[in-house]
């Protein structure tokens, strides 16, 4: 063993010599390949030790050639999964993670070095650590890397800090991704590089299609909103998810979601975007494949108040069926289905009368005169709507929102009218003067 390690010593020291002759007289290729010949020596005998220090002696070279280096770190990279065991393998991995730090010319090989050590730190149950070491690298100012690559790269971030329930870093790291990038034509991309671009490499294979990275995308966008219980936002990203084609070729893929859709559709407070959604869902063909979810959307857009017994007992089963189908809607949903139920009758209430006592109110909606009372100034603190709650008389007067063009006009029109008996009381006056004065010369 001893005679192994001489002549192992005996032949780096040899090529270590040639790689100096070469560096000196400036000679890339042959640099390179004396630098790719003593990493495949130290491989080769089986030397893990002996590699980790070549590679960081050679990267400290006076002079050293950025082609040597990068050349060593990728056939480096090549032995990593080849490595007897798990502590060698993470010691070759923070080897070349060190060596790349700060080179420019390195850093997507780095990148890809960082994302294998959290992999391994994940697999060990080391969620945070994983996490921390992710967010070192900001791969979207990387000028060579593959769109796909950058994306899968950011998403691994934003799983990550999911998983260790930071949600704000999620939703910082989220945002480095455009929604747009999911909507290019990959086929329309410019294929030849201009003169002075950098040159993109090409994604690894293992990376997903543009699409399947969509997907994945506003999956995790949905355990983001789902963590403060935004339906309006987990209903736009069930609608993105619907979009893909692979999705709504598949019946069995799209109906899930379709019913995703329609429930947080229900969920979400009543305001424009979530009309525009519903009555764009409504229009939907394929809601007829739903009958029961159509009949749902249906009621939501009718301006007729809906009994919450009934509307339960009705669709308590598709509530249940929901969890099987594709994971539960929530803890608080069904407290917030019946939420909106209440909101959408008091709209109704609100578009038919003007006056209306409390007492009719309560018992429209099924409900005790305080919850009455609370649910409507709920709504009118949210400006869903504008009433005013007479409560010695126990009357609600509601009143149309108006813009302020509407209120300008009013005040044009009373001010108009108060102008009129002005002059009127102007031209009596005078008028009676008129004839006082005549009596009096009379």
């Amino acid at each position: 063993m001893a005679g192994d390690s001489s002549n192992l010593d005996a032949a780096i020291e040899s090529l270590l010599n040639v790689e100096k002759q070469m560096r000196l007289a400036g000679d890339v290729a042959g640099t390179r390949k004396a630098v790719i010949d003593i990493v495949e020596l130290c491989y080769k005998a089986g030397a893990w030790k002996t590699l980790n220090d070549q590679i960081v002696l050679l990267s400290k070279r006076r002079g050293q050639v950025k082609q040597a280096i990068t050349a060593m770190v990728q056939k480096a990279m090549e032995y990593i999964d080849l490595t007897p065991d798990m502590d060698t393998r993470i010691e070759l991995i923070k080897t070349l993670s060190s060596v790349s730090a700060g080179k420019i010319y390195v850093e997507i090989e780095r990148a890809r070095l960082i994302k294998r050590l959290a992999k391994i730190k994940e697999e060990q149950g080391k969620i945070d650590e994983a996490a921390d070491l992710m967010q070192e690298v900001a791969v979207e100012t990387f000028g060579s890397m593959a769109k796909t690559e950058k994306i899968a790269f950011i998403l691994e971030q934003v799983r990550l800090c999911l998983d260790r329930q930071d949600f704000v870093r999620a939703q910082i790291l989220s945002r480095r991704i455009s929604t747009r990038v999911f909507d290019a034509d990959p086929s329309k991309e410019k294929k030849k590089p201009k003169e002075g671009d950098s040159i993109v490499q090409d994604a690894p294979a293992e990376i997903p299609s543009l699409l399947e990275l969509k997907r994945i995308y506003y999956e995790l966008m949905i355990r983001y909103y789902s963590h403060n219980n935004d339906y309006l936002e987990i209903c736009r990203c069930y609608k993105a998810i619907y979009d893909i084609p692979a999705i709504k070729e598949d019946p069995a893929k799209w109906i899930p979601i379709l019913r995703k859709i329609c429930w947080y559709l229900v969920l979400a407070p009543h305001d424009p975007m979530q009309s525009s959604l519903l009555n764009a869902t409504l229009e939907d063909k394929n809601l007829s494949e739903i009958p029961n979810f159509r009949l749902l959307l249906k009621q939501l857009v009718t301006m007729e108040v809906i009994q919450w017994t009934s509307l339960w007992e009705f669709y308590r089963n598709e509530y249940e069926n929901e969890k099987l189908l594709g994971g539960a809607l929530g803890a608080k949903t069904e407290e917030d289905l019946k939420l909106r139920i209440i909101e959408h009758n008091i709209l109704v209430v609100s578009k038919y009368y003007s006056r209306i006592t409390l007492k009719r109110i309560a018992d429209l909606l099924c409900l005790s005169l305080q919850e009455a009372e609370k649910h409507l100034s709920d709504m009118v603190n949210s400006k869903s709507l504008i009433a005013k709650i007479d409560r010695p008389m126990g009357v609600v007067r509601f009143r149309t929102a108006q813009d302020s063009n509407g209120v300008l006009n009013s005040w044009a029109t009373n001010l108009e009218k108060l102008l009129d008996l002005v002059e009127k009381s102007c031209h009596q006056i005078h008028k009676e003067t008129m004839i006082h004065k005549a009596v009096l010369k009379a």
